[in-house]
């Protein structure tokens, strides 16, 4: 599975892209567009509903996150996801 990441930047979409492979990758794609977007953690998770604790433990990549909840940080970060199955089976 390959999840691709994109912000918003400036009216224009696509600006900042992040392709996220596994959880690792996940939390620091968040934690770069939070940075990125000048909010602490503390403010973050106030939007978007989270214990602090909670953000700062899946931006380390040391926690997992429910997918509603992962959706719902991701809009108030004004990002959008497209998410990919890849074939590891397939024939090249």
């Amino acid at each position: 599975m390959c999840a691709v990441i994109r912000t918003l930047s400036g009216g224009q979409v696509g600006s900042r892209r992040f392709v996220v492979r596994a959880g690792d990758d996940l939390g620091r794609a968040v934690a770069e567009i939070r940075r990125h977007r000048r909010l602490t953690q503390h403010q973050l998770a106030d939007r978007a509903g989270l214990d602090r604790t909670r953000l700062a433990r899946l931006e380390s990549g040391h926690r997992t996150i429910a997918l509603d909840d992962l959706m719902l940080l991701l809009r108030r970060l004004g990002a959008t996801v497209t998410v990919t199955f890849e074939d590891s089976d397939a024939e090249a």
